[in-house]
């Protein structure tokens, strides 16, 4: 709940009063937004399928990295991430929306072109079916839900680490200690920054997955 706020409130500061000179907000609101839209949905997807996805990648970059960030805020210190049920939906939102573009796009043709590929032997289908199957309408959306999810638990759980070992060397055992102890602070402080990288790099992988499955879905062949 907080990171939505936050989130809410730096896209209403940053595009609530728009000018030529931009503010602020909105230079950093513009750049996160002009960065999905160039690097994420017109360059997977082009200029028109772009145009159309946007909004659901937005919301999916933004969403996952305000997420993201809460792991290395002071008091919270666990990203909303790491939590299943947040990936889970996530996914389950880029799998319907992959499915809803290829049904658009080819109602007829969607699923005989994900299940059956062109220039393929007919007996070899009996194999080829059931894998892509499993391949395009199973492991697509589990693999979107434990990528992320586990890159933030894992994060979480090196950061407790580091500062847990910190407040044991110097509450618990203290004298010489104390430089063991100064070590793994210095070490978490680093893996902080390293989290906050990691943060930005798993909104983009998500937002740019969910892009090159709707490309797939929206493509002739697929």
């Amino acid at each position: 709940m907080l990171a939505t706020l936050a989130l809410v409130l730096f896209l209403v500061l940053g595009t609530r009063r728009m000018k030529i000179v931009p503010g602020r907000f909105q230079s950093v609101a513009e750049m996160g937004l002009d960065f999905v839209r160039v690097n994420i949905a017109e360059d997977i997807l082009g200029r028109t399928d772009g145009k159309r996805f946007l909004p659901i990648l937005t919301t999916i970059f933004f969403m996952v990295l305000f997420m993201n960030i809460t792991g290395v805020i002071p008091f919270l210190n666990i990203a909303g991430t790491s939590v299943i049920a947040v990936p889970l939906i996530l996914a389950i939102v880029a799998y319907v929306t992959f499915i809803y573009a290829g049904i658009k796009k080819s109602p007829g043709g969607f699923f005989k072109n994900a299940l059956l590929p062109s220039g393929v032997p007919w007996p070899l289908y009996i194999i080829i079916v059931p894998l892509e199957f499993l391949s395009t309408f199973i492991i697509r959306p589990v693999t979107l839900t434990l990528r992320l999810l586990m890159n933030m638990v894992v994060g979480h759980l090196m950061l407790v680490l580091f500062f847990s070992a910190t407040q044991f060397f110097v509450v618990g055992l203290s004298g010489w200690w104390t430089a063991l102890g100064a070590g793994s602070l210095a070490f978490g402080l680093a893996f902080t920054l390293f989290e906050i990288f990691v943060a930005f790099l798993q909104a983009y992988v998500f937002a740019i997955l969910t892009a090159v499955y709707i490309q797939l879905a929206v493509a002739e062949e697929h």
